[in-house]
């Protein structure tokens, strides 16, 4: 079979490397260019330093969309549309869009690439909008309970995330003798992923059951609720653990909650719920997401955990490239977490 021949745009952040760490050691993929204006000519190695060693690949300026199958945008957010307006790709190729330009409904073909709930679309695209990081975590923690309608209240959300999820550009929040030592809140109920997690919590509703916002703190009268999402920064590199709390009208056993989620995550490739709770260091380098839940009363208590740049990003990317070409779901995404 031939081989997937990819192209990288914005190869030089943060996703990019780990794109390119993955891909080089997928067995059905060739890295044809990783394009990076500013680092041209220069080794891959001299930027991803872990990569010394693993790949001779060169960035380049170039961008021969004629010679590739797929083309991943690893850019910063709203970048995407912009450098699709100046630039013209063929039909014929691709597009997995890491960027959050694409993820919202609209007058664009991108599928909403979350494969839990999306497999089949995703099979069958040509253009892939690839969720948030935060958006993933905290969706693989609530689907089950949406599309059994119990989301009826506001739904409380913390979440914490390591500093790779800002990006490789520095910033006054991301020096080591910042956030070392540290634990700060940002973006308040105003997060940008609130809207791509409303999106999907919505589709997956009973039709009889009340609604959620789809849009960011936008109430539907009594029946309306919002997801009251409080992001963290973590004094760590890589990762996400996310806490919700859901109320319920009744309380339901514990077991039936438990058997809920397993029974929506029987076939999932990736994502798997765990009897006992979560730690963080059961998913960092992997492309698995945890899922844990615990009832108190009318309270339901769920933790998700997943890898951001993986799972969050570049993983679930790879997992899409492969659901889009007809490979192995888990071709290339072998990565084991550590022992300790």
């Amino acid at each position: 079979m031939k081989k997937v021949r990819v192209g990288i745009l914005g190869a030089a952040g943060y996703t990019g490397g780990e794109l390119i760490r993955v891909l080089i050691n997928h067995p059905e993929v060739n890295i044809v260019f990783a394009n990076s204006e500013s680092n041209a000519g220069n080794k891959v190695y001299d930027v991803h330093e872990g990569l010394l060693g693993e790949t001779e690949l060169e960035f380049t300026s170039e961008m021969p969309f004629d010679k590739v199958d797929v083309v991943f945008f690893c850019f910063g957010h709203g970048k995407s549309e912009a450098f699709l307006k100046e630039h013209e790709i063929p039909a014929s190729v691709k597009i997995i869009d890491l960027a959050q330009d694409f993820r919202i409904k609209g007058s664009h073909d991108y599928v909403y690439g979350l494969p839990e709930i999306h497999r089949e679309q995703i099979a069958g695209c040509q253009h892939l909008a690839n969720p948030g990081c935060f958006a993933t975590c905290i969706q693989l923690g609530l689907l089950p309970m949406a599309k059994a309608g119990l989301l009826t209240h506001d739904i409380s959300v913390n979440a914490v995330t390591g500093s790779t999820g800002a990006g490789q550009k520095p910033a006054a929040t991301t020096h080591f003798s910042w956030r070392t030592d540290n634990f700060s809140v940002y973006k308040l109920f105003t997060h940008q992923h609130l809207h791509e997690i409303c999106q999907s919590l919505n589709e997956l509703r009973p039709s009889a059951s009340p609604r959620v916002a789809d849009t960011l703190n936008e109430g539907f009268g009594t029946d309306g609720i919002t997801v009251d999402f409080i992001p963290y920064r973590g004094d760590f590199s890589r990762g996400i653990f996310c806490t919700e709390v859901i109320t319920l009208d009744a309380p339901l056993p514990a077991e039936k909650v438990v058997e809920m989620y397993k029974d929506f995550y029987s076939s999932a490739a990736f994502t798997h719920y765990s009897e006992k709770p979560l730690d963080l260091k059961q998913v960092v380098n992997t492309n698995k997401a945890l899922v844990h839940a615990e009832v108190f009363g009318r309270k339901v208590v769920v933790t998700s955990i997943i890898d951001n740049l993986l799972k969050g990003a570049v993983g679930q990317a790879v997992q899409n490239m492969n659901l889009m070409f007809g490979l192995d779901e888990r071709a290339g995404l072998n990565l084991k977490a550590s022992a300790f």
